[in-house]
């Protein structure tokens, strides 16, 4: 195995141990009375994670490597990790918003809407790059921003009623 299909390989590690994570959150936040919105497009962003990486193992040149950018791309693995951290038990992969939760505005969030949209952006146009892998990097890239712009939709929709300043007592 290259070095190619190691990362790939680290990455589905990584996304199949978050993805039991957020299975544990939304099991927790349904229990609490959570509810899922924008349930038909998150199909859709794991085929195009997953496409991702298939086809970077499929169309990567096995010669090419950026350092730069695969450091790059392993800071925003730290800046995932604060991501995830700072969230917690609201942590999902899917967005569940449960009404009397607080809104979380540390971490990342002092800083940014969603933090994570972000990160992912950024991974999804550098790892393809660091491999000499332009062309996944750019038709992942333009899929990710689709679909990015509808779950933002979702989720500030899905927010709204939480940062009204009458909501539950939670600072608008």
């Amino acid at each position: 195995m290259g070095v190619v299909e190691w990362v790939v390989a680290l990455v589905a590690l990584q996304r199949l141990v978050e993805l039991a994570r957020s299975r544990r959150n939304e099991t927790a936040l349904l229990a609490r009375g959570g509810v899922e919105v924008g349930a038909r497009h998150y199909p859709l962003l794991v085929l195009l994670h997953g496409g991702w990486l298939l086809a970077m193992l499929a169309f990567a040149p096995r010669d090419a490597l950026n350092l730069a950018l695969l450091g790059t791309f392993l800071i925003l693995q730290a800046l995932r990790v604060w991501v995830i951290a700072t969230l917690g038990p609201y942590w999902t992969t899917r967005v569940i918003s449960v009404a009397d939760a607080p809104l979380v505005r540390t971490g990342p969030y002092r800083w940014l809407k969603h933090p994570n949209y972000w990160i992912v952006v950024g991974e999804i146009a550098l790892l393809p790059a660091a491999f000499g892998a332009y062309a996944v990097a750019v038709v992942f890239s333009v899929l990710n921003a689709v679909l990015l712009a509808h779950r933002v939709r979702v989720e500030e929709a899905a927010l709204e009623p939480r940062r009204r300043p009458s909501a539950q007592g939670t600072p608008g």
